[in-house]
């Protein structure tokens, strides 16, 4: 089992790579595309690692990709920049697909 990054800029890149993770550099909605159809058919990849910025940037694409192929599984992940989702989003997610209200616990 073998994990793929795809990502917006060569640092996240480079720190993948120092990991053991090879990957790909991509700005354009169609090297996405092309870059996720390469991982097809690489056999051995199981995980994809997108950055956050590319996933958002072309939400469609990435949605059509997880809609449509079970594997290899996608997963977002910051860059060195850190999240840019908001602090409590998993919260949000939550209230949103649900329609359950998590009131969150003070931290001490």
């Amino acid at each position: 089992m073998k994990a793929y990054l795809i990502s917006d800029n060569i640092d996240t890149a480079t720190g993948m790579r120092l990991a053991g993770i090879e990957g790909m550099v991509v700005h354009e909605e169609d090297e996405l595309k092309s870059a996720l159809s390469s991982v097809l058919q690489m056999k051995d990849v199981s995980v994809v690692f997108v950055t956050e910025l590319l996933s958002t940037k072309f939400q469609s694409v990435v949605a059509n990709f997880k809609l449509n192929y079970k594997q290899p599984l996608i997963l977002e992940i910051p860059d060195r920049h850190g999240s840019r989702k908001r602090a409590d989003f998993i919260t949000s997610y939550i209230n949103e697909a649900i329609g359950v209200k998590i009131d969150q616990v003070p931290q001490e």
